[in-house]
């Protein structure tokens, strides 16, 4: 796969992490790619619109969802600037997301390489391919940056 497939989602899906640190949300975003152009895109919102799980993979996965008007991804990747939590791993799955790249690790509330480690659960019905450390750097300066401003 030519590396600026790989580049241009992450560099978006950072973009998107910037926008939500500026609303006061805690800075992720996420693309949603299909044939190597994004059809969707989100970033974390639950403060915003009082919503618990609109985490930035959760809203970019509805709307790409809503847009290519079926609940099953197949044959999308996303793209997304923090190791996915537990829901949102969860929904990864049923989505049937083909491919996970991920930035930054989060060994607190990540669930991807850290804690129930969803994708290497023998229950799980759909595993993407997982790619990390896509952009982890900046993505981690964004977070690092994030909650020592509110500290």
């Amino acid at each position: 796969m030519p590396s600026f497939l790989l580049l241009e989602p992450m560099r978006r899906a950072l973009d998107l992490a910037r926008i939500a640190a500026d609303w006061g949300e805690v800075p992720v975003g996420a693309v949603v790619v299909k044939d190597g152009a994004i059809v969707a895109e989100g970033h974390n919102r639950p403060r915003e619109s009082h919503d618990p799980t609109a985490h930035a993979e959760i809203v970019a996965i509805r709307a790409a969802a809503a847009k290519l008007g079926n609940e099953r991804l197949d044959g999308c990747d996303l793209y997304v600037t923090l190791e996915p939590c537990a829901m949102c791993a969860g929904a990864i799955a049923h989505a049937r997301i083909a491919r996970l790249y991920y930035g930054a690790d989060d060994p607190k509330g990540g669930a991807v390489a850290h804690g129930p480690r969803v994708f290497a659960q023998p229950t799980i019905h759909h595993r993407p391919e997982i790619y990390d450390g896509i952009g982890a750097g900046e993505a981690a300066i964004l977070l690092r940056d994030f909650f020592a401003a509110r500290r």
